[in-house]
């Protein structure tokens, strides 16, 4: 969680760090697991070690302590950290009745989201059958799942893919979630392998490619790369009951990728990176998309005047 004591970091480095610098201390810092994870600027060099000892002192089980030192960088959404005390970066992470295996340094993970995780999670239904690109290391799959519904995971990192696995294995959900490597946009949008006629998908009789399972009807996906993992991604004949879509930064043309695989009357919980002013704009955008707004909020602060929304979309 995120360090929220009655007296910040910045107020209880008051009196180490000199009064012109004291204001570029950050007031606060993330937990994931046992890891804290700061970013520390490069004119407050000569009291890291400062910081990083008061950090320690504040929370008695921190086993490490990482400096992030870049935005997130690649397809694979990871951003550079500098290990300044501990031995690894390795940890448990536990959020809202779920434990999540990770190397902080190696995968995307955001701490703060922990009650949108929640709030989402509480709106999905058992049996449904539910899509999540950008999956991560599960923190919007293992609630969906722990719900009963049927979950189709997909992330691009490998290493995020093998904590999924792992965190799948761990919180007893083997039987729910299908996960599959691979980049979101080859699996999701493959030319010649869906049919869509008015909003709902059909299988490809041509090729063959058709699947029954316990009654309902699925086309096969496969991706661009990972073929053998991609296999596992079947489309629900008459579409997807929900996707939860946490899109990087820049990637709002995966809304119309995924909206075409959801049923009518389904749901896209989609997030994106705006200004406050461009939100009128954008509900109106997704209303000509054939989506009706239900909800939306604003999950965080990433720059300045640009914070994270989350679209409450309903298929019409």
């Amino acid at each position: 969680m995120s360090f929220r004591d009655r007296v910040t970091l910045r107020d209880a480095m008051r009196g180490i760090v000199e009064e012109p610098l004291l204001n570029l201390v950050p007031k606060r810092f993330n937990y994931v697991g046992d890891v804290a994870v700061i970013s520390i600027p490069s004119e407050l060099e000569a009291y890291r070690e400062a910081i990083v000892s008061k950090i320690l002192s504040m929370r008695g089980n921190t086993r490490a302590v990482l400096n992030k030192i870049s935005k997130l960088e690649g397809e694979r959404r990871v951003a550079h950290f500098e290990l300044l005390s501990g031995e690894s970066a390795e940890t448990f992470h536990r959020e809202n009745g779920y434990v999540y295996r990770m190397d902080v340094r190696k995968v995307f993970f955001n701490p703060r989201l922990y009650w949108e995780r929640a709030r989402i999670a509480s709106k999905v239904l058992p049996g449904e059958y539910v899509l999540i690109p950008f999956a991560g290391v599960g923190p919007f799959v293992l609630p969906s799942a722990g719900k009963g519904a049927m979950v189709y995971a997909i992330e691009i990192n490998p290493d995020a893919c093998a904590c999924l696995k792992e965190n799948i294995r761990l919180n007893r959900l083997e039987g729910q979630v299908t996960v599959i490597q691979g980049d979101a946009e080859c699996v999701l949008h493959h030319p010649g392998y869906l049919n869509r006629h008015q909003g709902s998908l059909k299988p490809d009789n041509e090729i063959g490619n058709a699947v029954e399972t316990e009654g309902t009807i699925f086309s096969r996906v496969p991706a661009c790369s990972e073929p053998e993992e991609a296999a596992g991604f079947q489309v629900p004949k008459n579409g997807f009951d929900r996707a939860i879509v946490p899109t990087p930064y820049g990637m709002d043309h995966f809304l119309g990728e995924v909206s075409g695989l959801i049923k009518k009357g389904g749901y896209i919980h989609f997030y994106t990176f705006k200004t406050e002013n461009q939100i009128p704009e954008l509900i109106e955008e997704y209303e000509k998309m054939g989506l009706e707004v239900e909800f939306y909020r604003r999950t965080g602060n990433v720059a300045p005047g640009v914070s994270r929304w989350v679209f409450d979309l309903i298929k019409k």
